[in-house]
């Protein structure tokens, strides 16, 4: 006794499965592609960021060249007075009899400033590009 048209339901229940269950390794490389992707997209985006940058460095208007130094002496300038000056004026007058109480920097908004201007965000996409996982 045989059984006619197995093989097209076969193939049908094939399909059906294979829209629920797809392929694992087709699967990853879609996510791979994706991930690749993402990455050259954000590389365009560094490297535009770069460009900007040499142009702006280039630039001899202290109003397009200069704000980014300035921005820099400012966080530098906030850093010494918070981790240095501050601390040391503070003892002097403690040991001199005279207690000040200093103003205190908050450096919470300053930090992503100068860690950005550093290119300390980008480090990160650099890892990623090299697998390495977070925190490692």
């Amino acid at each position: 006794m045989s059984i006619t048209g197995i093989g097209e339901i076969a193939t049908a229940v094939g399909g059906i499965v294979d829209k629920f269950l797809p392929d694992k390794t087709q699967a990853e490389k879609d996510e791979l592609t994706r991930e690749l992707a993402q990455l050259q997209f954000q590389q365009a985006v560094i490297q535009s960021q770069t460009d900007t940058n040499k142009a702006e460095a280039s630039n001899q208007s202290v109003f397009v060249a200069g704000w980014r130094p300035a921005v820099g002496w400012v966080c530098a300038g906030a850093f010494a007075w918070t981790f240095i000056l501050a601390p040391f004026i503070s003892y002097a007058a403690k040991l001199a009899g005279n207690p000040v109480d200093l103003p205190n920097l908050d450096l919470s908004q300053l930090s992503p400033v100068l860690m950005g201007m550093l290119g300390l965000g980008a480090m990160r996409t650099v890892e990623k590009v090299n697998g390495i996982k977070a925190g490692h």
